[in-house]
């Protein structure tokens, strides 16, 4: 059939042709008519992989995580409507996590506003604060031709900024005809790519750094191990590592810094908490996800330095005295040259809790059988080199912290931004894609409830991916919290707990997944060496789970405490 040429498809093309010059590789598609144009000049480039899924929110958070493994931003597309809220969720964790997405809503045009139109809402200014620029687009006309290439340049540049990268929201209405034919495009113009990367410093951090009781808490956010790791190893602070902030290697990467990964388990020690208090605290990146190690580092009192790539720094607790917004490579290297003089006997102190507490949870869970815990643990030393870890927040992503230990070329990530569970199937879809390498998730039940539409086609993605299921049947964090103690037990199940029956193996057998009862070490290993799609069922016990954290940590207290007592 012939088709005539469409201004609207003339002006898709020319976003995607510019886009693609820039280097868009990827763009995730929600189907629907109004975005026609823009769908199908995506997926007439041979240059972009195209993903399509029936759910929005799935597509949005797939394109999170594509940005998340390549710093890149992915274009996410939809149609009109109530289509554009389920990217919301997305968008946010987008903002709060400074990862770039170019964000594109179909609109009806202004015409059909305020008529009754059908799929038509307001849809400025969607998403408020959590998108970096909002740039409305009216259906265009080949008058419009010379701003086409330039309303790209933007949406990506912005999406991309040094200082704060993150989700941009384009708004573009189109009429009917929606099918049609590109014509010429307007041509490429000089585009320049510098970005001025300028770190403010505070005159007064430098001297601070000569500090004999200090410590590193090093957090998401650090993009150059190489650069942070030869700054760090001069400084010669014991460094309090989150899995997250790819630190959390073993000595021969950074020998002359203590690595300090079983934080949350010593200082869960009164004796500890007060040996190792620090005079001054440097964190660099994201905080901890710890409220033991975040209610330890407020209650020192200590001089707090926080270097963050935020234009804010995240402060809940108001205790950060000085610092410093910017790429963190950059800010490291605008402290300048540091020679650290810690306290030997201070140094000695975390070497040996960190050693305590690490025989204690090793020896703990070797020849256990296969609990929460015990997963993480294991996940973390056994995955391969090429892997990249994906973590649910809420337990999974606190197990990984408190139990994970060390090992190099383990690069773990999680939505901590705002710290949901949603997405979490879809930010792994999108890891792979972006990264092409395997992925291995950790999930709870609930999280893969909520997020169990990602899984509809998963098969068709082609992606190497292992989910890791740990089903406490329902909600397995509140069992830890002050509700589990204060409440009825009827009224905290239906509340907290919330119990489902959902079927996993019936889940899997719908969308083709492959399917495993897992009860053991060997088993979970052997299924983490296949290939394919695959998710190996975790079976546990809530009750269970809080004893069995709570014997763990007494025993790393207990160890500690007899150790320091004795003069260790």
């Amino acid at each position: 059939m012939v088709q005539q040429h469409s201004d609207g498809a003339t002006f898709c093309a020319t976003l995607v042709d510019e886009w693609i010059a820039l280097g868009l590789k990827h763009a995730v598609v929600a189907p629907g008519s109004r975005s026609t144009p823009l769908a199908v000049a995506l997926a007439g480039r041979y240059e972009i992989d195209v993903h399509v899924f029936h759910d929005e929110r799935s597509a949005a958070f797939c394109a999170l995580g594509i940005g998340v493994a390549t710093g890149i931003p992915a274009v996410v597309l939809c149609t009109s409507g109530t289509a554009a809220t389920h990217f919301h969720a997305a968008v946010v964790e987008a903002g709060l996590s400074l990862v770039p997405m170019i964000v594109c809503t179909a609109d009806r045009p202004p015409e059909l506003h305020g008529v009754g139109a059908p799929q038509t809402i307001d849809q400025q200014e969607l998403y408020g604060s959590a998108v970096r620029d909002f740039i409305n687009v009216e259906p265009q006309s080949s008058a419009d031709a010379p701003s086409w290439r330039g309303i790209a340049q933007s949406a990506w540049s912005t999406s991309l900024a040094s200082h704060n990268p993150g989700p941009v929201h384009l708004n573009l209405g189109f009429r009917e005809p929606l099918v049609g034919t590109a014509g010429d495009l307007p041509p490429r113009g000089e585009v320049s790519s510098r970005q001025d990367v300028r770190v403010h410093l505070d005159s007064s951090i430098g001297p601070l750094l000569k500090s004999t009781r200090g410590v590193v808490v090093a957090g998401e956010g650090i993009a150059d191990f190489d650069v942070a790791s030869e700054w760090l190893g001069r400084l010669g602070w014991p460094i309090i590592a989150d899995p997250r902030s790819g630190l959390r290697v073993l000595d021969d990467r950074l020998p002359h810094a203590p690595i300090i990964s079983a934080t949350d388990p010593i200082l869960r020690s009164n004796v500890l908490q007060d040996r190792l208090r620090p005079d001054v605290i440097l964190r660099i990146g994201e905080p901890p996800v710890s409220k033991v190690v975040n209610a330890w580092l407020a209650q020192s009192k200590a001089t707090y330095i926080a270097v963050s790539r935020r234009p804010v720094v995240t402060d809940p607790d108001r205790v950060v005295t000085h610092s410093v917004t910017g790429p963190i490579e950059a800010t490291l290297a605008a402290i300048g040259e540091v020679v650290g003089c810690p306290d030997e006997q201070w140094l000695a102190s975390w070497v040996a809790a960190e050693t305590i507490a690490r025989t204690v949870i090793d020896e703990s869970m070797s020849g256990a059988a296969l609990h929460e815990a015990k997963v993480a643990h294991l996940l973390v030393d056994q995955l391969g080199d090429d892997t990249a870890f994906v973590v649910s927040s809420s337990m999974p992503v606190r197990d990984v912290e408190w139990f994970g230990g060390r090992r190099n070329d383990l690069r773990v990530l999680s939505n901590r931004g705002a710290n949901g569970i949603d997405g979490v199937i879809a930010t792994s879809i999108g890891v792979a894609l972006g990264s092409r390498e395997p992925v291995s998730v950790l999930i709870g039940d609930v999280a893969l409830v909520h997020d169990s539409s990602s899984l509809v086609n998963i098969v068709d993605h082609a992606v190497d991916l292992h989910i890791v299921l740990i089903d406490n049947r329902g909600g397995g964090i509140f069992s830890f919290l002050p509700q589990a103690e204060a409440l009825e037990n009827d009224q905290f199940e239906k509340l907290f707990g919330t119990p489902h029956s959902t079927d996993f193996a019936a889940l899997c057998k719908a969308h083709g997944i492959e399917y495993h009862e897992v009860d053991s070490e060997e088993r979970l290993i052997e299924v983490s060496l296949r290939d394919g799609v695959r998710l190996s069922h975790v079976r546990t016990d809530r009750a269970q789970n809080v004893e069995i954290h709570r014997q763990l940590n007494d025993a790393v207290v207990s160890a500690l405490e007899a150790a320091f007592s004795t003069g260790g």
